[in-house]
Order: structure tokens, then C-alpha cells, then sequence
């Protein structure tokens, strides 16, 4: 991926050198228990609480945390540090990195949004930080994976997650990594567009099963965006190298929920998925890339997903 002449963006904030956040409560902090994608019982109830009170769907404001899955030892406790620590020359490298790939993002929206849906874009901010930190949706984890808080409009990421999927998801590569970020923008515009808090409207009056193929819906809608982004951005920078869309279809299939809980229990539950089956996050992806469309993103009137 090409992106040695993209200027990095300026809203990314970096919290690396927070080392956490105040747990709250008598426990000490959130564990990580295995089987729900390594994301503790406290922090899932706490963002499911958020959702329903405040009209949006949790597995939205949950958003990677179906991504990571094992078990993963250890808690978060409350630590503060005085100064942030020197990072390695990899790591801002990698900073870098996720700052061009937003810059490319806002890009494109600034321009695809008006043009094609009459909307104006408005910033979300990037959150960089190591190990956990706040947000308006709750406590952010690293073993949450990347995911978006439409409450304060930000994208949170601990760049380790990168890492998790080079090595436990076999599913590395920039494009990849740039293929998460702009997933994660998918929800923003979803947000902007009023489609986050439609569909938690919706589910409101659906059954489990019903409310979850909902969002499987909203998931394969930023897949699409994602490939939306990466065709507009290809047409202005350039940035597509050779490999770079096989790297990440490759991602969209590792992270599909056939095959993440074919890994994690050894079978596949259709009604439980939340984000797509593998075929399906690829399938959706490939056509934001060959369309550049958002209309062609519209996975709620699509018959067949």
C-alpha cells in the first residue's frame, strides 16, 4: 500500500502514554474470560447497558470484540503514568501508518458523502492507546478489538490488535490493517447517515435471532463502505499495490463469525452471528471495491445477504 505521500491526519489522539483507566466498582477491573471473544462479562454488560439506554444497537458500540477470540489471562487495573513512555521506531512507524490511512478516509468521505447521499461528513477522531482507556460507550479494552462508539464519534484502537491478527488470525498485511480502520469509519457513516439508530429502533421490537441478523446487516454495510473507501482513494492517491485486496479479503474471511466460532467451540450457530458469515464479509467488501457506490452498500434492502 502507497501511502508515502499522504499527509497523516490531525485527529488522531494518541493515549498511549495513559497506561489505563479507573475500572470503577469493587472488582478490580474486567477479566478476560474465553468464549465471547476474550471480552469480559462486566465490559459487555456495561456497553449492552449503554446501547439500550441511549437507543443504539450494542454489538455496534462492542464492535471488534467478536474479532479476538481464546482465552486471554490477566485484568486491567487502574494505573496512571506521569509522562508517556519512548516508543520504538516500529511502533511510530505503525502510528504513522493508521494516521495516513484516516487522512485517506476523511478524504474520501469529505467528498463521496455529499456527492452521493447528500450528507455532510463530519470528523471522527481516532483514539490510539495501549491496554485500555475510556470512551462515552465505557471502558476500552484491547481484547475488544478496534471498534466505534457513536456516542462520542470516535474509533478506538490498540495498535497490538494488528498483531493479533498477523499471528492468531493469519490475516496481516497494511491493506489489511487499513481494511479495519475503514470498517470502522463504515460506522461512522452509517451513524451520519441515521442508519445506527434506525436499526436499534428496529431491534427493539425483533426477537434475538431477528435483532442479530440486523446486524449482521449494519456489520456488512462498513465492509462495503470499507471497499467504497478503498476504490475512491485508489482513483485519487494511487495507493493499491499488487496483493494489497487479496491481503484484505483475506482479513474479511478470517473474521467472519462461521469461521471465528467454528475456531472458539468447534461448531457454527447461524442465528447467534453478528457480523457476517466469511463468504459473506468478503463478498460485501468486493463490492464497495468494484462499485465505489454507497447506494450498492445497501445491505437492509438486499434480498439476499
Amino acid at each position: 500500500m502507497r501511502l508515502d505521500n499522504i499527509e497523516e491526519s490531525e485527529n488522531v489522539e494518541d493515549r498511549r502514554g495513559e497506561g489505563g483507566y479507573d475500572g470503577g466498582g469493587g472488582g478490580g477491573g474486567f477479566g478476560f474470560p474465553g468464549g465471547r471473544g476474550g471480552l469480559g462479562f462486566g465490559t459487555i454488560a456495561l456497553l449492552t447497558l449503554v446501547g439500550w439506554a441511549l437507543g443504539i444497537n450494542p454489538a455496534i458500540l462492542i464492535g471488534g470484540a467478536e474479532i479476538v477470540t481464546g482465552n486471554r489471562g490477566g485484568q486491567v487495573t487502574s494505573q496512571r503514568q506521569s509522562a508517556p513512555p519512548r516508543q520504538s521506531a516500529e511502533e511510530e512507524q505503525l502510528r504513522s501508518f493508521v494516521s495516513r490511512v484516516l487522512k485517506t478516509n476523511e478524504d474520501v468521505w469529505k467528498q463521496v458523502l455529499p456527492d452521493q447521499r447528500g450528507v455532510a461528513f463530519r470528523t471522527a477522531p481516532l483514539v490510539l492507546f495501549r491496554g485500555a482507556t475510556n470512551s462515552r460507550c465505557g471502558g476500552a479494552e484491547s481484547a475488544m478489538g478496534p471498534f466505534y462508539c457513536p456516542v462520542d464519534t470516535r474509533i478506538y484502537l490498540d495498535m497490538s490488535f494488528f498483531e493479533e491478527m498477523r499471528t492468531r488470525l493469519r490475516a496481516g498485511g497494511d491493506f489489511a490493517y487499513a481494511y479495519v480502520i475503514a470498517h470502522e469509519m463504515g460506522h461512522h457513516i452509517e451513524n451520519l447517515l441515521g442508519i445506527l439508530p434506525k436499526v436499534q429502533q428496529a431491534q427493539q421490537r425483533l426477537s434475538r435471532r431477528e435483532a442479530n441478523a440486523l446486524s449482521v446487516r449494519v456489520e456488512l454495510m462498513a465492509d462495503c463502505l470499507a471497499g467504497v473507501w478503498a476504490y475512491h482513494a485508489n482513483q485519487r492517491y494511487r495507493v493499491l499495490e499488487q496483493g494489497d485486496i487479496e491481503e484484505a479479503l483475506t482479513a474479511a474471511a478470517a473474521i467472519g463469525d462461521d469461521k471465528l466460532q467454528k475456531q472458539a467451540q468447534g461448531y457454527v450457530v447461524p442465528d447467534s452471528f453478528t457480523h457476517g458469515s466469511s463468504e459473506q464479509r468478503m463478498r460485501w467488501l468486493q463490492q464497495g471495491l468494484r462499485t465505489g457506490q454507497v447506494q450498492a452498500c445497501d445491505t437492509f434492502n438486499s434480498r439476499a445477504l
